[in-house]
């Protein structure tokens, strides 16, 4: 139970099978407070017993907040709710996939609302009110789309560039206040959002990696719940690829 009070907010968790669901579950199980977010209040409660049921023994919590993370009165009322917290998992995101002589205007600027603005909104929220409960974590989602040239990925690549870069900026200015901020940067992973879109083997992708097989959500929540909790103590400002080896060849 090495979350066991412990408060952990995670963005983009209100649907079963995706990454923020994944999170969700770990933190759960070792005994986390949980805050979880998203747009459908159906969708979110139905995560919050699945959570509930996966927790077994914890005395751990659950709640759902409906967020809108695209709209900047909804970031700061999510803020406002969640209260003071001790781990704060920016997951939520757009993926956009078009070439960028195609890309659609309000796309892009809703990407970069949800990937980029609400993180940095949130976490400027967040942060003093972890420094003020002696520190925390905070683990930003990032993608290996971030360093690596994708056709049809330009806005989605540069979104997530810039969240690593908000790490390393972050990790710098929140450490004298005990709040490490790291990033993980997963490859091709099954989330039931990607599969319903590009099929169970992801158009192949899995063969981009060293491991050639792409991963499921729970491999990626497991290194945001190391680098959320104190195993991760002397780590802040790092990206953490979980890629199956993509980035390494």
């Amino acid at each position: 139970m090495e979350f066991a009070g412990k408060t952990a907010l995670v963005t983009g968790s209100g649907a079963i099978g995706g990454l923020g669901h994944a999170t969700a579950k770990v933190l759960a199980e070792g005994g986390a407070d949980l805050i979880l977010t998203g747009i459908d209040p159906q969708r979110g409660a139905r995560v919050a017993e699945d959570l509930a049921a996966a927790a077994g023994q914890s005395t751990g919590t659950v709640r759902f907040v409906a967020a809108d993370m695209a709209d900047v009165a909804g970031v700061r009322q999510l803020a406002a709710e969640a209260g003071a917290i001790d781990i704060l998992v920016n997951n939520a995101s757009v993926l956009t996939f078009s070439p960028t002589t195609a890309q659609d205007p309000a796309v892009y600027e809703a990407a970069f609302a949800v990937n980029v603005r609400a993180p940095f909104l949130l976490t400027a929220l967040l942060a003093e009110k972890m420094a003020s409960r002696g520190g925390g974590s905070v683990v930003n989602v990032s993608s290996t789309a971030a360093g690596l040239g994708m056709p049809g990925m330009a806005v989605y690549g540069a979104t997530k560039a810039a969240l690593e870069s908000l790490t390393r900026t972050w990790a710098a200015e929140f450490a004298e206040s005990n709040v490490r901020v790291n990033a993980v940067a997963p490859g091709p992973m099954r989330t039931s959002k990607v599969v319903a879109a590009m099929g169970p083997d992801l158009g192949g992708m899995g063969l981009t990696t060293a491991l050639k097989r792409t991963s499921d959500p729970t491999e990626v929540a497991q290194v945001i719940a190391f680098l959320a909790s104190d195993r991760a103590s002397y780590m802040t400002g790092a990206i953490v690829a979980a890629d199956g080896g993509r980035t390494a060849i």
